[in-house]
């Protein structure tokens, strides 16, 4: 079970994540989660093994602003979200433009949710047996 620890905004965000920093937390990594309507953007800090998840809600068109100014560690994974679920993430240190993961011709957003296409759960022993059951 993940602890969200805070929930960021667009306007407290580089001040929030700033102020962890300053307190010795690391920056581990950011994960993205599309809603459909929404993001659910989050970022995980550590120190002395304990972890601090903020959670930062982005409405889908919105501009992301990168933390990699303040933690350059993050340029990787926010490269990573901008080629694989289409936000585009301002202010990058190093900005590869969508194209850091992804070759030129490859499909746009692979990770993000296909409007009308949802996905079923299969029991285990139906797989396992091969087939419906």
């Amino acid at each position: 079970m993940m602890t969200i620890n805070e929930v960021l905004t667009l306007d407290n965000q580089q001040e929030k994540i700033g102020a962890l920093l300053l307190r010795g937390y690391r920056f581990v990594t950011m994960t993205v989660v599309d809603k459909g309507e929404e993001f659910d953007i989050f970022y995980h800090f550590d120190l002395d093994y304990e972890m601090v998840t903020y959670q930062l809600v982005l409405k889908k068109g919105d501009v992301l602003p990168s933390i990699s100014g303040i933690c350059f560690a993050a340029v990787i994974v926010e490269n990573e979200i901008q080629d694989l679920f289409g936000i585009t993430v301002s202010n990058l240190a190093i900005d590869y433009e969508k194209h850091f993961l992804l070759a030129a011709d490859a499909p746009a957003e692979p990770f993000c949710r296909v409007p009308g296409v949802g996905v079923t759960a299969v029991k285990a022993s139906a797989v396992e047996n091969g087939g419906d059951k």
